[in-house]
């Protein structure tokens, strides 16, 4: 009976009619076709991108050695999702995709017949650098690196030569950070003896310099500026609440290395170290005749008198002592870094409140409790008013950011959908649009549109109301109709409804006969 039903409905369309359900059918044909394709077939997974070429040659190759299905979408190859991890521990025990920097197995090559100590040492310095180039790229965030060491000027009798280097690197995403940059400098520095980590410089391929030697102090200003920001901006926000303050925190740096020597002697702190003390005395006496005087040659005189005696003493004392002085010697060497100054500017939300019509109102915080926020802010950044540091504290009105909130939260969520099962989800609905707007409205079209009467029948809500053209042509089935639904236009519709199913169901031989005759005339009118 179906089959015959659907002859049926085949035979009375029109040619034009025929051709679009053909068409329509082998559309649906194709578009399910495609869609169970795209089903069925296996979702394709990165294996690796951002490789060169000689790299990305191997790898296809031994895919094609393994006989694994692989697509290549730029510098990328892309496998089926389910062997991707099993590819790449395959493709990793045979040491692919090969490292295009060649380390210290450079070394096995050279033997001690024809080999010069320079070239020695070149091959070593290359393999050295070959080395440090295969540790940074074993980071995930580097997708290639490139280092270049310098030993200065070859100079025989001099032994304090300056190294240096410089580190090449492409980020598989953002731009470097200033803190990789650092570490990629020490790492460097700690591979070479004799190299200052002050000398290596990092540039990024995509953002240029991160780390020069130049930039040492101010990154450590940089650093510590944003630490104390973080600190003042989490001990205001446990008071006005998350979001409601902002803190700017500028720190001006002593950029300038100086030496001082000092050397201080104290008079007044003396210490005797040696005492030394020396007494002598001298004692002399002459006894001897009188010397010839005038007296002597008168008559009366002393001539004849007795012997003159002379004495002498002397006593000598000496007393020396050694003082030890104090003295305070001192050398100072301040290098950059030191705070010169210090600017502090913070901005804290209100208080907001709901009046009684239910309006919110706003009103700047208290002199007392900004006075008590400018106190803590003083002590966590270390506030030195002789330094000249400066603290700006200030209560202003914030603009609502919802909207912002909202538009990140609805791009979250759109990032986090599944791209190829939306893309499947529209495949179905788009098959099943095309499935009833081009087949099933064609055929219920076709087989209920005759005539005048009919159209005007399909645009009731009865569901019967395309039978009023069968009951017109069917002699053998009007009295009993006229009988049964003589009283339906003051009865109940949906009595008749049922009547006219019961009717079918009980006649069907005739309903079908009534059919056919139908639209035999339905082709004949046309």
């Amino acid at each position: 009976m179906p089959l015959e039903q659907l002859l049926s409905t085949w035979n009375s369309l029109e040619p034009r009619r025929r051709i679009i359900v053909a068409l329509a059918a082998i559309g649906v044909f194709a578009a399910v076709l495609g869609l169970t394709r795209l089903a069925t077939a296996p979702g394709m997974a990165l294996l690796y991108a951002g490789l060169e070429g000689p790299q990305s040659g191997e790898v296809i190759q031994a895919l094609d050695q393994r006989g694994v299905a692989y697509e290549v979408r730029g510098d990328a190859i892309y496998v089926d999702a389910t062997q991707r991890d099993e590819m790449r521990m395959a493709l990793a025990g045979q040491g692919l995709p090969a490292n295009s920097s060649s380390g210290y197995e450079l070394l096995d090559g050279l033997t001690g017949f024809g080999t010069t100590a320079q070239m020695f040492d070149a091959a070593y310095w290359r393999a050295k650098e070959g080395e440090l180039a295969r540790t940074i790229m074993a980071s995930p965030h580097i997708r290639q690196a490139r280092v270049h060491i310098s030993q200065g000027a070859a100079q025989p009798f001099r032994r304090d030569g300056e190294m240096s280097a410089s580190v090449t690197v492409t980020p598989v995403g953002p731009a470097l950070s200033p803190q990789q940059g650092q570490a990629l400098r020490y790492l460097v520095a700690s591979a070479v003896a004799g190299m200052r980590p002050e000398a290596v410089a990092v540039i990024d391929s995509a953002g240029g310099m991160v780390v020069a030697e130049e930039e040492g102090p101010d990154m450590q200003g940089h650093d510590r500026a944003e630490q104390m920001r973080r600190n003042v901006e989490r001990l205001l926000e446990a008071r006005v609440g998350q979001g409601r303050a902002v803190v700017e925190l500028n720190i001006e740096t002593v950029t300038d290395r100086e030496t001082i020597t000092e050397r201080r002697i104290d008079p007044e702190a003396r210490v005797p170290v040696s005492q030394e003390t020396e007494e002598s005395t001298q004692t002399s006496s002459d006894t001897g005749g009188a010397g010839v005087t005038v007296a002597s040659n008168l008559p009366d005189g002393q001539a004849g008198g007795t012997e003159g005696r002379s004495e002498s003493r002397e006593q000598t004392s000496r007393e020396r002592i050694a003082w030890e002085v104090s003295e305070t010697s001192r050398e100072l060497e301040r290098g950059p870094g030191a705070i010169r100054r210090l600017t502090v500017a913070v901005l804290v939300d209100g208080v907001r409140s709901t009046d009684d019509a239910g309006e919110t109102q706003w009103t700047p915080r208290s002199d007392d409790e900004l006075a008590a926020l400018r106190e803590l802010v003083a002590s966590a950044v270390g506030y030195d008013e002789a330094r000249g540091d400066v603290i700006t504290l200030r209560s202003l009105e914030f603009q609502p950011v919802s909207t912002e909130l909202g538009t990140a939260g609805v791009q979250s969520w759109l990032s986090a959908l599944d791209l190829m099962g939306l893309i499947r989800l529209a495949a179905l609905a788009a098959v099943a649009l095309v499935l009833a707007l081009f087949v099933l409205r064609p055929i219920l079209k076709g087989g209920g549109s005759g005539s005048g009467q009919a159209a005007a029948a399909e645009d009731e809500d009865d569901p019967m109301a395309g039978f009023a053209p069968m009951i017109a042509m069917a002699p053998g089935l009007t009295g009993e109709i006229d009988g049964d639904f003589g009283g339906s236009e003051s009865g109940d519709a949906q009595d008749s409804v049922d009547r006219m199913r019961q009717l079918i169901a009980e006649r069907q031989d005739e309903t079908i006969e009534v059919l056919r005759a139908w639209m035999d005339e339905t082709e004949e009118a046309r």
